[in-house]
């Protein structure tokens, strides 16, 4: 760890020292060291820092002004949701006059205020659905999973008691079932009242798919259900949504991610965990184009999972014209602000949103709005070493390419043919030991499949040199040819000095759809810091990659000088003492404390 931090530091000097400092953001190290000391409740912000966290979201209404017509669901004090922000933010339709013609809001922001206050309580925490991003009219909304009966008859009481009043602990006075819990309510139509609501709510919003992000059909805390989900509603009231779930690992596993460097290559989840009773399921229609063996996903490691999770986001928002798509894993402050997140900046980054921001700018939004100002426990995460908010900006690199633009089917209808120069029979006459293969992760080979500045520029055939790439790539090549008589296998030798040497914990990617470090030199070197910024390429790239890169970039910077790198907070000797130390905590009556190296 002291090694990284000081080769962070060298790198941070000799990006001053070269005299062109990457460009931040004013306020991003602000937001940033507020982010690190405290966690947001919009019920707090009064005094010095309530001063910063208003400053904060002034910005993010100037941001959000900037391409959007908007309205905004006053929450003033938590009155809606403790930890969602003062000012939600509701965009009816983008700014310019071609879009406003294009797609206009059918949307009452009074009954959408009407139906959040009667939805709320229908989720966990309250935090109940709520859009947060606007792609060709339709609403990419958040929130947290299904509450279950515990939470929703004993959150205040049981909050008030042992969090004093704050709405942190789990709601879980008793084990009982749903069916129990309405006879002895006495009201046996709650659940069809409350989730009524919810289901009105997304209806209102034109949500039609439901992606759930738990690893557990239900969370199981201390031996009790705390939460439920929409894929074990008994009654089927979610039964007219397209429900997909798609387990992702919460934030407990990425302890393991930065006690490995901060290398997610190779880092695979436990699936054989008792809490564990989630399976992948997903609708057949959802996934005959993506080109990826879903079967496979217990071997992904966290890249492949991100990467395949994240393509089944951008085809669906992008394959259905009418309907809009929500988000959640449990509380909705971990696993759901990281796929929000890559879908802002993947979106923004191919100019469908967020049209006339900055890379500075759109990383400013993205980390107070998807991630301060709703919630998420930078504080508590940094003391425990769970770094999912730093994985999500340093896993930038791995989306950069063109597989992943929402523009990429009709950038292929529209591009001009042009004779590649090569045959398919000049590529099959190369050597056998020139070949290589583009699904290894560490494989100098790359599939481009259409023409960009970084794929089509002033290469020659001296620097250029194009190679087949196993026999099921040849063969979508020929298939391919036809249509995109421009696209071609090719692989641009590497310095002696740039080449990576092979690692102990790399696997080769099992999914023909897999890792998209292939088209990244961004890899994370033996002995270099995971906060380093990357330095400028000598070769053109995309407009997307150029934009992807300037986020991460300006991202690990501010980071660098602002939070840094942190260690986990030593927990009590003893089996016992660590058990204890486990339950004060769950049920909220000690806090947390971070320590920086």
């Amino acid at each position: 760890m002291a090694g990284a931090r000081a080769a962070a530091a060298a790198s941070a000097g000799s990006s001053a020292s070269s005299g062109s400092p990457q460009p931040q953001e004013p306020g991003l190290g602000e937001l940033l060291e507020e982010f690190s000391r405290t966690q947001y409740r919009a019920k707090d912000c009064s005094g010095t820092g309530g001063s910063k966290v208003e400053r904060i979201e002034k910005r993010c209404l100037e941001l959000f002004g900037r391409d959007y017509c908007y309205s905004v669901i006053q929450n003033v004090n938590g009155d809606i949701c403790g930890h969602y922000p003062q000012h939600i933010v509701f965009l009816e339709y983008e700014s310019s006059e071609k879009e406003k013609d294009t797609f206009q809001s059918t949307v009452q922001v009074s009954k959408l205020q009407d139906l959040v206050n009667r939805s709320k309580t229908a989720r966990c925490r309250g935090r109940f659905v709520c859009p947060v991003i606007l792609f060709k009219g339709k609403h990419i909304c958040r929130s947290a999973t299904l509450a279950g009966w515990g939470e929703l008859y004993g959150r205040t009481g049981y909050n008030y008691i042992f969090s004093g009043g704050a709405d942190d602990a789990w709601a879980d006075a008793e084990d009982l079932t749903e069916e129990d819990c309405a006879l002895r309510s006495s009201d046996t139509h709650l659940f069809d009242k409350v989730r009524g609501y919810d289901i009105k709510l997304l209806r209102y919003l034109s949500v039609k798919y439901i992606c759930d992000l738990m690893v557990e059909n239900k969370k199981v805390k201390f031996g009790m259900n705390v939460t439920s989900s929409e894929k074990v509603d008994k009654a089927q009231r979610y039964a007219d949504f397209t429900l997909l779930s798609i387990p992702y690992p919460g934030c407990e596993f990425f302890k393991e991610y930065k006690d490995r460097d901060y290398m997610a290559e190779g880092l695979i989840f436990n699936w054989k965990q008792d809490y564990v009773d989630a399976p992948l399921s997903i609708p057949d229609f959802l996934t005959c184009s993506l080109n990826i063996d879903w079967s496979q996903y217990q071997s992904w490691d966290l890249v492949q999972q991100t990467q395949n999770y994240l393509k089944l986001l951008l085809s669906i928002i992008n394959n259905d014209d009418d309907s809009g798509l929500l988000v959640h894993c449990i509380s909705g402050w971990d696993r759901t602000p990281l796929f929000i997140s890559l879908l802002r900046l993947s979106l923004w980054a191919d100019g469908l949103i967020h049209t006339s921001l900055k890379p500075a700018e759109i990383l400013y939004l993205t980390v107070a709005y998807d991630w301060f100002l709703f919630g998420h426990m930078l504080v508590d995460r940094l003391s425990k070493g769970e770094e999912i908010f730093f994985f999500c900006f340093n896993f930038l690199k791995h989306i950069i390419s063109e597989e992943f633009s929402a523009l990429k089917t009709q950038r292929r209808k529209s591009l001009p043919a042009r004779d590649a120069g090569f045959t398919v029979e000049d590529i099959c006459m190369l050597r056998r030991k020139d070949r290589g293969s583009t699904t290894s992760l560490g494989s100098d080979f790359s599939l481009v499949m259409e023409s960009s500045p970084g794929a089509a520029g002033s290469f020659t055939y001296e620097t250029v040199e194009l190679v087949p790439a196993g026999a099921q790539t040849q063969a979508a090549w020929r298939k391919s040819h036809s249509s995109s008589p421009q696209s071609m296998l090719w692989n641009r030798p590497q310095p002696s000095e740039d080449r990576l040497p092979p690692h102990q914990g790399l696997v080769e990617a099992k999914s023909s759809s897999s890792s998209s470090s292939n088209h990244s030199d961004n890899f994370f070197r033996m002995g270099s810091s995971p906060l380093e910024v990357p330095k400028p390429r000598l070769t053109a790239l995309s407009e997307r990659e150029t934009r992807l890169q300037e986020v991460r970039s300006a991202f690990l910077a501010a980071y660098s000088s602002t939070v840094g790198l942190r260690a986990a907070a030593p927990s009590p000797s003893g089996a016992i003492g660590g058990l204890l130390e486990q339950f004060v905590r769950g049920v909220g009556l000690r806090g947390t404390s971070s320590s920086t190296l």
